[in-house]
């Protein structure tokens, strides 16, 4: 008989909460970390797409909650109802975000749009850090993970208020880890590079001469919500367990070069 290798689940026995869960990069963290022997609670306003992925999934493993992250009575019922259906929660996920409009010029930016982004984007994980930590001070252990972007490390790809946003979220990653810590909860953000998605495509659509061939260092790869689910795995854990206060990049290089610059983008491959 041949040797088999089992893959031991890596989040056996955890429950997790992922806000923005009903498609997209939530959906496969939710998809991965139920394989992983996680169970998952979605958080999102797709009511029919959320219960639809849950079902899915299987019932006794994934349950859906309406929870608007914008609205602080929502995201506490959510963790309430996490807490009290499953007893304790390991794992949050800050995961919902919008990109708002996609007019690069700061004077026809419009306030109300503006503030939109920011209530989803930066309110919105605000809100979901504060309530996993009620719900996780008490066990002394815990983990919170901000999806972030590139466009929180750097300027000039993306709007005003989205790029504003993701770099406040890393800023609220650091202090809450500076904070947590003592209790035994590790906080960090996880920014992945531009992926095509159903948030995306308007701003694809409105520029596509910009985000149809966006400037890559990695050669022969291309990044997939399924790898940005593998590193969400990989910071939930106990391999990353002395990870805190770090926004993991996951941009295949493209934050460390400058496209301007040039000398290694014009340089011929060694054959």
């Amino acid at each position: 008989m041949g040797n088999t290798t089992e893959v031991l689940p890596r989040l056996a026995m955890k429950v997790a909460f992922i806000t923005g869960g009903a498609q997209g990069i939530g959906e496969k963290i939710a998809r991965l970390f139920v394989k992983h022997g996680s169970k998952v609670v979605i958080g999102d306003i797709q009511d029919d797409l959320g219960q639809s992925v849950c079902e899915d999934l299987g019932l006794d493993k994934a349950t859906y909650v309406h929870c608007d992250v914008t609205i602080e009575s929502d995201v506490e019922n959510a963790i309430n109802m996490t807490l009290t259906k499953y007893g304790k929660l390991d794992i949050m996920i800050n995961n919902a975000a919008i990109i708002g409009g996609v007019n690069h010029n700061i004077l026809e930016n419009d306030l109300t749009d503006f503030e939109r982004v920011l209530r989803v984007n930066v309110i919105g994980v605000f809100l979901g850090t504060k309530h996993a930590a009620r719900a996780m001070i008490p066990a002394r252990s815990g983990n919170i993970i901000m999806l972030g972007s590139v466009s929180g490390s750097i300027g000039g790809i993306v709007s005003h208020a989205y790029s504003s946003s993701k770099h406040a979220i890393v800023g609220l990653t650091k202090n809450t880890a500076a904070e947590l810590g003592q209790y035994g909860i590790r906080v960090n953000c996880l920014s992945p590079y531009f992926i095509p998605s159903p948030l995306t495509d308007k701003m694809i659509n409105d520029y596509p001469e910009k985000y149809s061939k966006v400037y890559s260092n990695l050669k022969g790869v291309a990044l997939h919500e399924d790898d940005v689910a593998e590193a969400a795995l990989f910071l939930a854990s106990d391999e990353a367990r002395y990870m805190s206060g770090h926004n993991l990049v996951l941009d295949g290089g493209f934050t460390v070069i400058n496209p301007a610059f040039g000398l290694f983008a014009r340089a011929s491959p060694t054959k």
